[in-house]
């Protein structure tokens, strides 16, 4: 590809140069010949209008005896001034009637033809002193009338172009020189372009034939500020790009493997149960009725299990496809606070543990979905009563800090590990595995709250320490989603 390139460029070059020179060769010709022409219509217009001359050649022609010798006189002595060369350029004397030939610059006559120029003075009598530019020879024809009005002789010039010629061949011939020269130069300096610009596209190969191999470390060297110079670098910013997108793919799979494990795990523990616990009442025809009953609710409190854990993810899934419409109306915030309060007080009391409720009325009235910020609050007051030893203490703040409000949830519990903090709002993720299946967790919860105030465009900040207990902050902004502002039932996903 590197030579085929590079030749293909070379070549190029080369078409140009030619096609350049021929351009300039036929123009140039083109000019000469016009130029040349142009002079000698001129040169003829001006002598032949000239006054005195004019007047020698009637006095010439209007005389009775060897008026023809004194017209070759006369035009002898004005060779110089018609520029008459007999190689190229002769001057003839005609008869009026017949344009036969009477004398001239050459004695025979030779060179002489009947042109269309030539013709239109003997039939009209009239000076011709114009004619066409392009043809292969120049003439103009003076007629000359005697004393009775009558035309008597015609003062014909003709030019070859031989003149013309050889300086067109010449012309040709330097072109044909430069040509040569031309390409030369330009096969040189078209084959060190090409090699220059070249270079960063060969480089860019290997380094794709590298990222293809899987390899993202090659990087090109960005050499200037010029259209290649910005292609190598977006090339370099397009590698670390990959090498990020390929990263987050391996992380994604990685996660998706582990997620796929943990919903195989999740599910296989009470499908285990209810299957043991089926089987024993199926195999065994005089259980007591007392142990039949007991085996019955664990199969159902599986099955619940079961339930819950299908729903959390059919929820979550529909928040990754993004058809789960949240509602977005305008309502207190301080009073869904104060709801949830009352809905967890029973089972908080069931723990002994105490629920304090502190500053909610300076909340404000937010934009957003009511019930779903609620199920985000029980979530977390649910989770600091499993997680808090009976008997603990669980408060309840909030407050608004500029646009943005925020409700604190704060216990005396177990805590959460520092190196677990990262990973709380992980799907199936479990700080203590054992004593959150025993209390029915599905470890989905934390992942479905933060779904739900992220697309509030609000934040879920937690703080623990082991053995000291956890603070869980819920902000959300006043005004609700962005392009929400307006309350009245809108939906969003």
């Amino acid at each position: 590809m590197n030579k085929s390139l590079r030749w293909k460029f070379v070549f190029i070059m080369f078409l140009l140069i030619v096609l350049l020179m021929t351009v300039v060769c036929v123009f140039l010709i083109r000019g000469v010949q016009r130029f040349y022409t142009n002079e000698f219509f001129d040169q003829m217009t001006s002598t032949f209008n000239d006054k005195i001359l004019a007047s020698a050649l009637r006095e010439a022609a209007a005389a009775q005896e060897d008026s023809v010798g004194s017209l070759l006189g006369v035009l002898e002595a004005l060779k110089g001034q018609l520029g008459i060369d007999t190689g190229t350029r002769n001057f003839y004397i005609l008869e009026g009637a017949t344009g036969r030939f009477l004398a001239g610059s050459v004695e025979d006559g030779s060179g002489l033809e009947i042109t269309p120029n030539l013709l239109k003075a003997i039939v009209t009598g009239g000076n011709v002193l114009t004619g066409n530019a392009y043809a292969s020879y120049m003439d103009v024809a003076v007629p000359l009338k005697g004393a009775d009005g009558a035309v008597r002789y015609i003062i014909y010039i003709r030019d070859n172009k031989q003149t013309v010629q050889n300086l067109t061949r010449e012309l040709v011939t330097l072109i044909i020189q430069a040509v040569v020269v031309g390409l030369v130069i330009s096969a040189a300096l078209s084959y060190i372009l090409s090699k220059t610009l070249l270079a960063p596209i060969i480089g860019m190969t290997k380094a794709a034939e590298a990222i293809a191999d899987g390899d993202f470390s090659r990087e090109l060297a960005v050499e200037s500020d010029d259209e290649i110079g910005i292609l190598a670098a977006t090339f370099n910013n397009m590698a670390r790009q990959l090498k990020v997108t390929l990263e987050e793919i391996k992380k994604s799979e990685a996660l998706r493997r582990e997620f796929v494990a943990n919903v195989s795990h999740e599910l296989r523990t009470p499908l285990t149960s209810i299957r043991s616990y089926a089987e024993t009442l199926t195999d065994y025809q005089d259980i007591p009725r007392d142990t039949e009953i007991d085996f019955l609710h664990v199969i159902l409190n599986e099955s619940d299990r079961m339930t819950k854990i299908v729903q959390d993810l059919l929820e979550l899934s529909r928040f990754d496809a993004g058809n789960s419409k949240l509602v977005a109306e305008e309502f207190s915030l301080g009073q869904s606070v104060r709801d949830t309060h009352d809905a967890i007080a029973l089972e908080a009391k069931k723990h002994g543990h105490t629920v304090t409720l502190e500053s909610t009325d300076d909340l404000p009235t937010i934009v957003g979905d009511r019930a779903r910020i609620e199920q985000v609050l029980i979530n977390i007051l649910t989770n600091a009563i499993k997680y808090t030893p009976d008997g603990g203490a669980i408060s309840i703040t909030g407050g608004q800090t500029d646009n943005k409000a925020w409700v604190r949830i704060k216990d005396n519990g177990i805590g959460i590990p520092a190196e677990d903090l990262p990973r709380v709002f992980d799907r199936f993720y479990r700080v203590d595995k054992a004593r959150s299946r025993e209390s029915g967790g599905t470890g989905l919860g934390l992942s479905i709250a933060r779904e739900i105030i992220t697309r509030h465009g609000g934040d879920i900040l937690i703080e623990s320490t082991p053995g000291e207990g956890t603070t869980v902050t819920v902000v959300l902004p006043v005004s609700g989603p962005a392009g929400k502002r307006q309350p009245g039932g809108e939906q969003w996903a």
